[in-house]
């Protein structure tokens, strides 16, 4: 099972951009997929969650702090993920992260997620 992150880069303040996350291996549309993040000298911390295609209503979860300016979305013909980030902010940089888990995904549980990606870098300059 492989999730490749792609799409980071060097913005300014108030640029959008758009995450990517490939995945191989694995049924996605079986499995509740999520983004986290961790800043620089910072803990991991959940961005948004969406829950598996297997049901006829998919839900999102996104962090107080991403509310209205980040979409996580998902598009299961090309077992892919996506972040697509709005208005970014200088407190937006990190490093991001693709997770997927079969039995859910929390925004609190990154370690609890069965597969991770390995991370791609957002800065947002002011």
């Amino acid at each position: 099972v492989q999730l490749v992150e792609s799409g980071g880069g060097l913005v300014h303040r108030g640029d959008s951009l758009r995450l990517s996350c490939a995945t191989s291996g694995l049924a996605m549309r079986y499995y509740h997929m999520g983004w986290f993040r961790q800043a620089p000298g910072k803990e991991r911390e959940g961005v948004s969650c969406i829950s598996d295609a297997d049901h006829e209503t998919i839900t999102t979860i996104d962090a107080d702090s991403v509310k209205g300016r980040f979409t996580i979305s998902r598009d299961d013909a090309k077992n892919t993920v996506y972040l697509e980030m709005n208005n970014l902010k200088p407190e937006d940089t990190a490093v991001y992260y693709c997770a997927a888990d079969p039995e859910g995904c929390l925004l609190g549980n990154y370690h609890g997620m069965d597969y991770r990606g390995k991370g791609t870098l957002v800065t947002v300059s002011s």
